[in-house]
């Protein structure tokens, strides 16, 4: 089936943050006096947006008389430091630039920081993401596995939210593409399909134990 409307997951789906992720991560840790994690650690930790992510990292989680210090450690390094080694996947500009010539709606719904999402975004995205929408619970937007984001982009996109239900909308085809299992969630909750990437943070057994039924191997699939 081909959609007119993809939603993209950003972290692990059209971007490879994984190794600033970490660097940041570690960097709180080590400021604070916390062991340091691998790479593979942190891949494991992320999915579930910067909080979760530093809740499994630092000891004890949020219960740690030192966590919020620690967090706002990481967001404030992250900040300045999430374009050190963060590109596009291979092939990724390419097929979102084929995409748009074809007359998608591009948008980005992302559990990352608000603001980072949209620095990112339009840093390697400008001509093809119309809408990048982070993590805003302050507004009153819950995070993903919650639909509320994709809501939000469908509504600033200016066209109408998926029927759900099983339903088709043949005007308006909507499609969420990422790498994890709370993606392949977001996506049910949102009354929509979703095509699992293999390129990201999870791999097919694992999106398979939570659901996955469409795969693509390289971003060329998405055609």
């Amino acid at each position: 089936m081909k959609y007119n409307t993809y939603i993209f997951d950003l972290d692990g789906t059209l971007l490879d943050t994984l190794t600033d992720l970490a660097a940041s991560c570690n960097y709180a840790l080590r400021t604070h006096g916390m062991p340091e994690h691998s790479i593979d650690d942190v891949r494991r930790f992320v999915g579930n947006g910067v909080r979760k992510l530093m809740e499994r990292a630092i000891p004890d989680g949020d219960a740690n008389p030192d966590f919020e210090a620690t967090f706002a450690t990481f967001r404030e390094h992250y900040m300045h430091h999430s374009l050190d080694t963060t590109r596009p996947y291979p092939g990724i500009p390419e097929i979102l630039a084929e995409l748009k010539a074809r007359g998608c709606k591009l948008a980005v719904v992302s559990n990352k920081m608000m603001a980072a999402t949209v620095e990112l975004c339009h840093h390697f995205f400008p001509d093809t993401i119309e809408v990048a929408i982070g993590e805003n619970e302050a507004a009153g937007i819950r995070k993903k596995p919650a639909p509320d984001t994709v809501f939000a982009a469908f509504d600033s996109l200016s066209i109408p939210r998926p029927l759900g239900g099983g339903a088709r909308d043949e005007e308006n085809s909507a499609v969420y593409v990422g790498d994890s299992d709370v993606d392949i969630a977001t996506a049910h909750n949102a009354g929509i399909p979703c095509i699992s990437v293999l390129w990201g943070f999870r791999n097919r057994e694992f999106l398979i134990e939570h659901g996955a039924e469409t795969f693509v191997s390289k971003p060329s699939d998405l055609l």
